[in-house]
């Protein structure tokens, strides 16, 4: 499919919010609000004459993650070649780490009294900070270590853990070990005991899908 130097498909103003967030997860305000602020590290791409505006740019990214389709689908639905997507897609990423900082932060101090205030009122539990688990995410793995990848349930993947607060606010994420290792073995070499440890006078916890709560020491 040859780059069109048409308007692309993606339309945000044509669409209803509630279509929005489940195309997208996201509803229309967040989506302006993080196209501004990736919109400098998008710019270059508007320079050239097939050029796609940021919003563009970030809808079809934000579709893909959401859906988990192929590039190619995703491509066509924005209006877009694959191979000018795959480009978009690795433009949008780079610039999402450049910010991931200041969506994915784990409470401090100050935060505690509110965020053990939420899982109070949400399920009666006292001094909890974060609810954590791991999930495994399939992918193809690498042809030299693809053992490393399979999982106990037979397939390929990632195990990322992730730390959420009462609202679903996510509050810590790891993505760092194969599919193969076990859930304990990433949480004790993750940042998690050292940041538990450190507010540990404070007498709070994690809970977890086992039901007993977690104070790393």
């Amino acid at each position: 499919m040859a780059a069109s130097s048409s308007v692309p498909l993606v339309d945000l103003s044509t669409m209803e919010e509630r279509h929005v967030i489940v195309i997208y997860r996201l509803d229309q305000a967040t989506i302006h609000e993080l196209c501004a602020q990736l919109e400098p590290d998008l710019m270059s791409a508007i320079r050239h004459p097939t050029g796609i505006p940021p919003l563009v740019q970030v809808l079809s990214v934000l579709h893909f993650l959401a859906s988990g389709s192929f590039q190619a689908t995703v491509a066509i639905a924005s209006g877009m070649s694959q191979p000018m997507f795959s480009n978009v897609l690795s433009r949008v990423l780079s610039a999402l780490l450049k910010h991931i900082r200041s969506y994915i932060v784990f409470p401090q101090v100050e935060d505690l009294p509110t965020v053990k205030g939420d899982f109070y009122a949400l399920a009666h539990i006292p001094n909890i900070i974060g609810a954590i688990d791991g999930t495994h995410m399939a992918l193809v793995p690498p042809r030299r270590s693809e053992q490393v990848y399979r999982n106990q349930k037979g397939y390929h993947s990632i195990t990322v853990q992730m730390v959420c607060l009462a609202d679903q606010y996510i509050s810590h994420v790891n993505a760092k070990f194969p599919g193969s290792v076990h859930d304990a073995y990433i949480l004790r070499n993750s940042s998690i005991p050292y940041v538990m440890g450190q507010l540990q006078r404070h007498h709070v916890w994690l809970i977890g899908e086992s039901k007993d709560p977690i104070q790393c020491e």
